[in-house]
């Protein structure tokens, strides 16, 4: 029963994490249109957010001071995954943001579960070795088919509420990679991080976004740094959050939760994220939530509870 507890207790703090990522997309949005790129904005926010946890593994000691992984294979896996998980990821989303509204790019970031679930019976089916031994047995059953079905609907409640949808091809294909990233990402980290740590894994997971970055940066232009005002409380304010918290803090603790509770159902969180943006957009950019958002963001919680709901029973008949 003390089993069930704590993995409940990691539910909840999903719950939070995805509270905290959601608001993301409304501190993103704010730097871009303070005149920060989307390569930019991920560099500062991230060598930050590195610098923090590089200094707690050196507090901490013991194998979080490593500088390498114990195998290439390893290695090579957290090099794939500071791409998918970092660079990649997030210079795809804050990308999108630039071409298509930030409801196209929600939603379309908010597929990674269905991405999540594909990829994995894919790769369980495909190869049997030491890496697919890490991820979530899933079995594709009512609950789960229910539950994600009732959550995308209400995200499209959430989303396109008084929208009109307006595509935008070069937009909604970058969220989608971004979704794809995010997948890949949720995969392994799991398992890497009960190997490792959640502060190895993270730190290694930021050193290698970092280094990917690089080659974006130096093929950019990047003049447009000396206009923008970094004194001004929305542009440090903002990548202090998304640095601190939404880096440090909630990577360290996703990656954790990803080892716990397993890539997918944990991955299932992800619906969340168009709920606390909407939050967020009321709270911050003082907009209105309507009857049919505060239905959606309903459904929306209602179907992760329903997706996760076999997963948890048979957590609590084990102990």
């Amino acid at each position: 029963m003390n089993r069930a507890k704590g993995k409940f207790l990691y539910h909840v703090l999903a719950f939070m994490t995805m509270a905290l990522w959601g608001v993301t997309f409304v501190s993103t949005k704010t730097l871009i249109n303070q005149g920060l790129s989307p390569a930019q904005i991920f560099t500062i926010r991230f060598v930050i957010a590195y610098l923090g946890l590089l200094a707690v593994c050196i507090i901490r000691g013991g194998d979080n001071k490593r500088a390498f992984s114990r195998t290439i294979s390893h290695e090579f896996l957290f090099v794939l995954m500071g791409i998918s998980g970092g660079s990649l990821y997030f210079l795809t989303e804050n990308t999108a943001l630039r071409y298509t509204q930030a409801c196209n790019v929600s939603f379309i970031v908010c597929m990674a579960p269905l991405l999540t679930i594909l990829m994995t019976l894919t790769i369980r089916k495909l190869f049997r070795n030491s890496l697919t031994q890490g991820l979530e047995d899933v079995k594709i059953r009512f609950p789960l088919v229910a539950g994600t079905a009732f959550a995308l609907s209400g995200m499209v409640l959430v989303l396109f509420d008084h929208h009109k949808l307006s595509l935008s091809p070069k937009g909604d294909i970058l969220a989608f990679l971004a979704a794809l990233c995010w997948a890949f990402y949720s995969q392994f980290m799991g398992q890497m991080t009960d190997r490792y740590g959640s502060l190895f894994a993270t730190r290694k997971v930021f050193f290698y976004g970092l280094v990917t970055i690089v080659p974006v940066l130096m093929l950019s232009d990047n003049s447009n740094l000396a206009a923008v005002r970094f004194g001004s409380v929305q542009v440090w304010g903002n990548l202090l959050f998304l640095s601190t918290i939404a880096s440090l803090f909630c990577f360290v603790l996703w990656n954790r939760i990803l080892l716990v509770i397993g890539n997918v159902t944990a991955t299932n969180y992800v619906y969340l994220n168009p709920v606390f943006t909407l939050i967020g957009a009321v709270i911050i950019l003082d907009e209105r939530m309507t009857l049919a958002s505060g239905i959606g963001s309903a459904m929306i919680l209602g179907g992760v509870i329903l997706a996760g709901a076999k997963s948890r029973k048979k957590d609590l008949c084990n102990n």
